[in-house]
């Protein structure tokens, strides 16, 4: 195969890996600060994407006003869903808390669209649609700035875990009645993380929704963003980084090299590979820490 089609393919997919990544980031953000996986960050990127498209659409602003009000609004739905639903499940097995947040998820998929309708919306971010060479690579413009967009924001996600209020975050992971113990507002972070989860998914719906448009379908980013935070170690956002590569890459170079030969389809099966094989060689991921409990 044409070296200059693999790495068309290698860069395509480090660009569409870090798009994922920003979703996944809100996973990592929930569970650094709960202890919670939360499988509703599909749905909201979806409904961040539908917010979006619906404050341009019916409030006739620019995108430019309408994306910094839909980041706003999404990261108070996100403290809105821990305080009105997950705060009252303390106490309660894992488990339920998870199935929570993925009947969210189930609702949030099944909402957005029969209130504002199945058909695709388009959001225009207003970027060229005129094709971009490196040497013989075609390169997305889309898929470019979405990338360079992503990974400044997963960049910023691991400057504040390490800022005051990062601290903070993780003290309540590592512990919530030490915590509560120092002055600690566990409440009041755990929301923070839920407002900065659905803010994440925001941003990385509206990069989608640039792509392919606005539809039930972005939802199912979350299998791609699961992979992603499971590989990355989930309580590690450089994890996710890099995780996001390495998924976005496999993913391209999957469907561009291994799909001629068996008729297609690979590009749906490579997240739930690496999800089974992470699970199985190293199941706290790349960068997670390893939890050992001693009887």
């Amino acid at each position: 195969m044409d070296l200059w089609l693999i790495g068309e393919l290698a860069l395509t997919g480090a660009l569409v890996g870090l798009m994922y990544a920003l979703v996944a980031v809100g996973i990592v953000l929930v569970y650094k600060t709960s202890g919670v996986a939360n499988f509703a960050q599909g749905a909201i990127a979806m409904s961040g994407g539908y917010a979006t498209w619906a404050i341009a659409a019916f409030l006739g602003l620019p995108m430019w006003v309408a994306i910094p009000l839909a980041l706003v609004a999404m990261f108070g739905f996100g403290m809105l869903v821990e305080h009105a639903v997950l705060r009252h499940m303390v106490g309660q097995p894992v488990i339920m808390i998870i199935m929570v947040t993925f009947g969210i998820e189930i609702f949030l998929r099944g909402f957005m669209p029969g209130t504002f309708g199945v058909a695709v919306k388009r959001l225009d971010l207003g970027i060229p649609q005129a094709p971009m060479f490196l040497g013989e690579m075609l390169i997305n413009r889309a898929y470019l700035v979405g990338g360079a967009v992503s990974a400044a924001l997963i960049l910023a996600a691991i400057v504040l875990f390490n800022s005051r209020a990062g601290i903070v975050m993780r003290a309540v992971s590592d512990d919530q009645g030490a915590s509560w113990s120092v002055g600690i507002r566990v409440e009041r972070a755990i929301a923070v993380a839920w407002g900065l989860a659905g803010a994440t998914a925001t941003a990385a719906g509206i990069l989608w929704g640039s792509v392919q448009g606005i539809d039930w379908s972005l939802s199912l980013l979350l299998m791609k963003a699961l992979a992603i935070a499971i590989l990355g170690g989930l309580d590690s956002i450089p994890g996710v980084l890099l995780a996001g590569l390495i998924v976005g890459v496999c993913e391209s170079l999957a469907t561009g090299v291994i799909d001629p030969l068996v008729g297609g389809g690979t590009r749906d099966i490579v997240a739930s590979v690496i999800i089974v094989l992470t699970l199985l060689v190293r199941p706290y991921g790349l960068f997670g820490r390893e939890h050992i409990e001693r009887v």
